[in-house]
């Protein structure tokens, strides 16, 4: 009787251990690949800074351009498998409770899901782009779609609204909680020395600044969008980090957040290595 409690307690552990390596390496690929999607519209809103905007500055654009490249193929399906890796990674969060003392809270359980959804949406896309279909539309072009349609329903003027509020206060809680260094408790501090947790932080506070004004940023045009009911005045990624130039400051304001996403995509491979899951 003891032997056989023994071999399968044993049995257990080995699941729980093959379990919990699998997600680290979903996570770790997630990551990985979120990070080469951010360098890369990045690089293109650089490129809108300085005048050379043939491409969209978004997802849509950075699979573009992936698929120019030597092996584009073969990279854009690996990209979709790590960001299918991101989905289940949300989804066990969700199901069994992220990293951490609150990990387990309804709360934290709640916006895994919610990423998990997104994820699935981003994966998709991107495999769909792969395989040929054409999966992946412009930003734009799903920002002002989603308006429209939301805008046709009973009181859809309020829930626009409401979202572009909800997606401006995001992007200052992202900002804030990137100047705070709130991703500091996600980290395996021990193993980082102290010009690593330096240069993350240079990569984890400007991106995550860039991130939040882009977020707040789109919130008011779909804020506006609702008070105008115009459904063209809402806009999407691309749209959004081109408007930045048209600002008092001009390009050197997109070029600035452009760096900040390259800064993002560069913190997320640190993710990938660091980060505790």
């Amino acid at each position: 009787m003891e032997t056989s409690a023994t071999a399968r307690s044993g049995r257990i552990g080995v699941r729980r251990a093959a379990k919990g390596s699998m997600t680290e390496g979903a996570a770790r690929a997630g990551l990985a690949a979120r990070g080469v999607i951010y360098l890369l519209v990045g690089v293109l809103a650089l490129r809108v800074a300085f005048g050379d905007g043939d491409r969209q500055a978004d997802r849509s654009g950075a699979l573009a351009a992936i698929a120019d490249k030597p092996f584009g193929a073969v990279l854009l399906w690996a990209l979709g498998i790590g960001l299918v890796g991101m989905a289940l990674w949300r989804l066990s969060e969700a199901v069994f409770g992220a990293a951490g003392p609150d990990g387990r809270k309804v709360g934290k359980r709640l916006a895994s899901a919610a990423r998990c959804v997104f994820y699935v949406s981003v994966a998709w896309s991107v495999l769909s782009f792969a395989a040929g279909s054409g999966g992946s539309r412009s930003s734009d072009e799903q920002s002002r779609d989603m308006t429209a349609r939301a805008l046709g329903v009973p009181a859809g003027q309020w829930l626009v609204g409401a979202a572009g509020v909800g997606i401006a206060v995001a992007g200052v809680w992202i900002g804030v909680q990137a100047v705070r260094r709130h991703y500091h408790k996600k980290l395996k501090l021990g193993e980082l020395s102290t010009r690593t947790r330096r240069l993350i932080d240079v990569t984890g506070v400007g991106g995550g600044v860039a991130r939040g004004l882009v977020f707040a940023t789109a919130g008011v045009f779909a804020v506006r969008a609702a008070v105008d009911y115009q459904p063209k005045q809402a806009k999407g990624l691309d749209d959004t980090l081109r408007s930045l130039a048209d600002t008092p400051a001009g390009p050197w304001l997109l070029v600035l957040v452009a760096a900040g996403f390259v800064l993002f995509g560069l913190f997320s491979f640190a993710l990938a290595r660091w980060r505790r899951v």
